[in-house]
């Protein structure tokens, strides 16, 4: 990316936010892949203590996501160990690490510690969308763009490691929020800073598909 655009970057703001969520909303196959995701977490396999119902979710977010998880089996094991539904019940943020950690497994075509932090965020926010945003590089991205901007004061700033931890990640998205006066859902935030992020900070190669 150019350095010319990327100053071109929006400031953050309500018309920002919903001209991305109509974006969203023309992206081929997003709108009917997120429905069938809601009625699968929501609806048909809404708890977590039945193998089959959690590889079940397991399955349909790694392929919907290309998150390329290979032990798809040992992934949905850990998770059932868990006893994750309590914590979903009660908002407990440090789920996400318990899922994204304490286990092997392999990811892409390389062996990586097997920290899925990114993977972690998505599999509670189709729980509870309104409670756990989604982690991802673009997100990520954007928010350290206006940093400067929006984390003014010494306990609100953060940099780019912070951002891996869940409980930090939500308050920063919630710091970013208010500070732009956003009256949004997280989710709806996650859609737009996502698809912002992927045209101002692009990859040589695709992201997740929903």
């Amino acid at each position: 990316m150019t350095k010319k655009t990327y100053n071109k970057l929006p400031r953050p703001c309500a018309d920002e936010v919903n001209y991305w969520l109509d974006e969203w909303r023309k992206l081929e196959g997003y709108v009917p892949q997120e429905k069938a995701l809601n009625k699968l977490f929501f609806i048909t396999y809404p708890f977590n203590n039945d193998i089959n119902d959690v590889l079940i979710k397991v399955c349909t977010l790694n392929q919907f996501y290309s998150t390329n998880i290979r032990k798809i089996f040992t992934l949905a094991e850990h998770i059932v160990s868990l006893n994750i539904d309590n914590d979903l019940k009660n908002h407990n943020y440090d789920l996400v690490e318990k899922i994204a950690s304490g286990h092997k497994i392999h990811i892409s075509k390389k062996a990586k510690e097997s920290h899925l932090y990114s993977f972690a965020t998505k599999y509670c926010s189709h729980h509870k969308p309104f409670d756990y945003p989604i982690y991802d590089s673009y997100v990520e991205k954007m928010l350290l763009h206006f940093r400067n901007e929006f984390a003014k004061k010494e306990s609100e700033n953060f940099y780019q490691q912070d951002l891996r931890s869940f409980k930090k990640f939500r308050n920063t998205l919630s710091q970013f929020k208010e500070y732009y006066k956003l009256d949004f859902s997280l989710k709806d935030i996650d859609k737009y800073l996502w698809q912002a992020g992927k045209k101002y900070f692009p990859k040589k190669y695709g992201r997740k598909k929903l």
